[in-house]
């Protein structure tokens, strides 16, 4: 038996890949399959199962392109009802792999149809719990998701998950491993951590929602608390988890459909097609072609993309770095961005050296900014997250998250010139690009963000002022 955590940091999710005795079965897999494919060919192993924890909104799964490429029955636990063919696992019901067999645990809460697979060894022992979005690392699934399908509150959805941890999940042995579907960074839950493995027993003594003494209405209220809406982009991806999408292989060919300028040009003004710029911040700044977003792919691109564009039907033409337009339309395939219509061919510098108009933005460095700034008089924003602001921030900086620039972009006064930092330079980056496409320039992004100002003498402090706080 060998099982294989395959984590991938920009989602914060984990696939599984297990193996027995020449049979196979992969849980939650990645949008692209080829991975995979290449996998089961160099092991030797026949996929006899794509085994789906719930239907995921925060990425695309690649359950369909899996199963057709394999034959693989895709399976879900009880309550799922997707628009393709799959096995509806009940309750209980096991699966072999090779010598070792998986049993489907139903666990509603975080989705009615949510299910975690217990893997029991050849000797019938239990051994793992792949727990999907129902437990995380220091956390449970969040409930509040999926109550438009399921018609319930979130309140009655964190009820239902109290009595499946209870029920299913605490019942289990102390040493039993537990492989969660998302760690530290995913919307998925509020307070995962960094670890992506751990067992049940840590969890008990550790998670605050498997306290042994707590009870349902404390769970609900603790649960609860705190939730930030979930990314607008969410419920399109349950949809395409459910309904069915088009095959990796065509939105990868059509997003490497190589543009020059004069195409590209055209292709932009005829579809409304936005432009996404994925270069680094660093070379963003000083050069791109106007109206486009940047979000970098060195970066949390994928969420980033999902929170702020937000409809993945928008029509999107990528200016990458030379090399790594694969890597773009694969990872915006992954959160279902798969209108692609295609790249600027020779890059940005293609577009530069065409004599087409470029745009810039007004960087500053750290330094510059702390000779610069009068602190109490000039209005200084701070993108970070809340929890961030709240950590340490500058005396009289205004915290407004990078997530909520929808909102906070209708108070900015067109003739007020401001100051505005994340924590590094790579959120102030996209902000400044979305502010400039809507046609705001009255502002200086600092170089460095606050890792770079509180090098300087500029004043910090680490109270948090209520009227300055985004509500």
């Amino acid at each position: 038996m060998q099982i294989e955590q395959i984590y991938t940091g920009c989602l914060a999710q984990g696939a599984y890949y297990i193996t027995s005795n020449g049979e196979a079965a992969i849980i939650d897999p990645l949008r692209e399959v080829q991975p995979y494919l290449a996998r089961l060919e160099k092991d030797g192993v026949q996929l006899k199962y794509i085994f789906e924890t719930h239907f995921h909104a925060d990425f695309v799964s690649g359950h369909l392109d899996l199963s057709s490429k394999t034959g693989a029955p895709v399976v879900y636990g009880p309550n799922a009802k997707p628009n393709f063919d799959f096995i509806s696992a009940a309750d209980g019901q096991t699966f072999k792999v090779g010598d070792v067999t998986l049993v489907a645990l139903h666990t509603p809460g975080h989705t009615m149809e949510s299910t975690c697979y217990l893997l029991r060894d050849k000797d019938g022992k239990d051994h793992a719990l792949f727990s999907g979005d129902t437990l995380f690392i220091g956390d449970v699934g969040r409930p509040d998701l999926a109550q438009k399908a399921a018609s319930m509150t979130q309140e009655e959805l964190a009820a239902t998950l109290y009595h499946s941890l209870r029920n299913k999940v605490m019942t289990l042995a102390d040493d039993v491993i537990v492989y969660p579907a998302h760690g530290a960074g995913s919307a998925c839950g509020k307070n995962m951590s960094k670890e992506t493995v751990s067992t049940i027993g840590e969890q008990k003594r550790n998670n605050y929602a498997l306290r042994a003494n707590m009870t349902e209405a404390e769970f609900i209220k603790e649960v609860t608390d705190g939730l930030l809406p979930p990314p607008a982009y969410f419920g399109a991806n349950v949809a395409m988890n459910k309904m069915g999408y088009e095959s990796f292989e065509k939105v990868l060919n059509q997003g490497l459909r190589a543009l020059t300028p004069a195409e590209f040009e055209v292709v932009a003004e005829e579809t409304g097609a936005l432009i996404l710029d994925t270069r680094a911040n660093g070379a963003f700044w000083q050069g791109f072609i106007p109206q486009s977003i940047n979000i970098g792919l060195s970066g949390d691109f994928a969420p980033w993309v999902g929170a702020l564009i937000a409809d993945v039907k928008q029509p999107i033409l990528l200016v990458t770095e030379n090399g790594r337009e694969e890597e773009a339309v694969t990872r915006l395939s992954r959160v279902g961005f798969d209108n692609v219509l295609g790249h600027l061919q020779g890059g940005f510098e293609a577009w530069k050296n065409s004599g087409r108009k470029i745009d810039t933005v007004n960087r500053i460095t750290a330094d510059q900014f702390a000779n610069a700034v009068v602190i109490g008089t000039d209005k200084v924003l701070d993108i970070r997250k809340e929890s961030e602001y709240a950590a340490e921030h500058i005396e009289e900086a205004y915290n407004r998250p990078l997530a909520y620039i929808n909102d906070w972009v209708k108070d900015i006064q067109p003739g007020e010139h401001f100051y505005m930092h994340c924590a590094g330079g790579y959120r102030s980056m996209i902000a400044a690009s979305i502010l400039q496409a809507r046609g705001f320039r009255n502002f200086s992004e600092v170089e460095g963000g606050f890792s770079a100002i509180s090098k300087t003498e500029v004043p910090k402090t680490d109270f948090v002022c209520q009227s300055k706080v985004m509500g």
